[in-house]
């Protein structure tokens, strides 16, 4: 046998041990979110107004970080101002935009300015202005220096001025009854939950008006039908189940809650890595495990927040590839995390978790899909060793996508039109032809620039909720 023929099977076997390790990881998230949503499915639905008076207790002011957002700012508000919630406030950021972001907020909800002692608990780029709305006077408008996302929420949190901090992108709309499911653990745990994140679901294609979705269809766009499928694997099998032991590692920025205390007492967000969601979130596993607290972070399954997804593959390109190399650096930076036994089941199984899959796995999946070509025009045993990773590869990527959704469909329901479900499960047998190996080069790319030490956030251009910004 041939140096290359021993190569190759290794190569091969380290390539099946992994997708044997994945499918079996995916397998076990599968089950236990299946068991956790059939008993949410079972429950009674909850009457939200009859707690409504225990969430009073805990006020709840929401930072919107808004960089160049003229075109979807307008309806994220009018979103924030119909939220179900006795208690709220709305921090606009305006990070140093070059567009007619702060102007059209002023003009809309005829803001004024106003004198404002601000606690500066967190360090931030200069604060310009305060304004305050004159017919909505919980929300104000923040003018200040740019200085990025990360900082724009630092300068929110400082300004804010209730005990808990939602915060939402820019190009975000939020459901009536959102801030107070995504409050509930908090509430319900008295305080053990010190940060809640909720479901994110893509809102191109669909009938939006003054904030609110009137009409749920899918979008005629393909990439962004691949998307929503990415979306709903991520959220209902991944963060799901990673939630139910205290196990999660990234909440989504677009919607999520954080107490203030421990918020601030881990600095806030990085203003200096690419990923800050994440980054906030390690940062307080962190803080749990190394002080003893039994404190909690937990993921909220029901679609509450509705997002738009890039439409064009440029678009697309730069939020995976910056997506991915913000989930490294903090799995870098917080290394010594991995197995050790200080940082309990997180360090034990979360970061592994999250080294081997989430991080390494589009470079062993890449490899896989250059494995079976070779291995088709090698012949012999290398032939039936590319069908049974081709197998394997449908299994991963096409069958459980095609779970999640009937998983969806049954306990969330967010695409009524039973064809739409339909067209969902189709598609979702096209990805490992097509979208998934772009992912995965992209998210190669993102490893590189990591090596490269890239600071590039980049703009992005949308064409619906919002034009660009940094918000993805």
């Amino acid at each position: 046998m041939k140096i290359l023929d021993y190569i190759l099977l290794f190569f091969g076997g380290l390539i099946f041990l992994y997708m044997a390790i994945v499918i079996l990881s995916y397998s076990c998230m599968m089950i236990v979110s299946f068991f956790k949503l059939r008993k949410k499915y079972q429950l009674d639905n909850e009457a939200e107004d009859e707690y409504i008076e225990a969430i009073y207790t805990k006020p709840v002011s929401i930072i919107v970080p808004a960089f160049n957002e003229e075109a979807g700012i307008i309806d994220s508000i009018h979103s924030l101002l119909s939220l179900q919630y006795p208690q709220v406030e709305i921090v606009v950021v305006n990070d140093g935009s070059t567009d007619q972001t702060q102007q059209k907020v002023i003009e809309q909800f005829q803001m004024k300015q106003i004198q404002k002692v601000v606690h500066e608990q967190l360090s931030t780029k200069p604060i310009r202005q305060i304004f305050q709305s004159e017919i909505h006077p919980n929300l104000l408008l923040i003018e200040k220096e740019n200085g990025g996302k990360a900082d724009a929420l630092n300068a929110g949190i400082n300004v804010s001025k209730y005990p808990y901090f939602c915060t939402i992108d820019g190009d975000t709309l939020l459901e009536e009854k959102s801030l107070l499911r995504v409050m509930k653990p908090i509430i319900f745990s008295n305080e053990e939950v010190i940060a809640a994140g909720g479901n994110v679901r893509i809102a191109n294609g669909m009938d939006v008006h003054l904030g609110s979705v009137f009409q749920r269809k899918l979008s005629s766009n393909l990439l962004v039908v691949m998307q929503i499928i990415e979306y709903v694997r991520a959220f209902l099998l991944g963060r799901m189940a990673l939630s139910k032991f205290n196990l999660v590692l990234i909440i989504s920025g677009a919607f999520s809650v954080f107490s203030k205390q421990w918020a601030v007492e881990v600095n806030g967000y990085s203003t200096k890595m690419i990923g800050e969601d994440m980054e906030l979130v390690v940062k307080l596993h962190r803080l749990i495990k190394e002080k003893k607290l039994k404190k909690r972070i937990e993921f909220v399954p029901e679609p509450v927040c509705w997002t738009e997804a890039p439409q064009h593959m440029s678009i697309l390109r730069k939020q995976r590839r910056r997506w991915h190399q913000g989930l490294i650096e903090s799995l870098w930076k917080h290394r010594k995390m991995t197995f050790n036994p200080k940082y309990g089941a997180v360090g034990l199984i979360s970061f592994p978790y999250f080294w081997m899959i989430e991080c390494f796995g589009p470079l062993i999946e890449l490899g896989g899909y250059i494995y079976i070509i070779i291995a088709f025009f090698m012949g012999d045993i290398y032939y039936e060793f590319a069908i049974a990773l081709c197998f394997l590869f449908i299994l991963y990527g096409s069958l459980f996508s095609v779970a999640s959704i009937l998983l969806e469909a049954w306990a969330m329901n967010t695409y009524p039109r039973i064809k739409d479900v339909y067209r969902l499960m189709l598609v979702s047998l096209l990805e490992i032809f097509w979208y998934k190996p772009l992912t995965l080069i992209w998210r190669y790319e993102g490893f590189v620039s990591f090596i490269r030490r890239r600071k590039d956030w980049g703009n992005m251009q949308h064409g619906g909720l919002s034009k660009k910004g940094w918000t993805e």
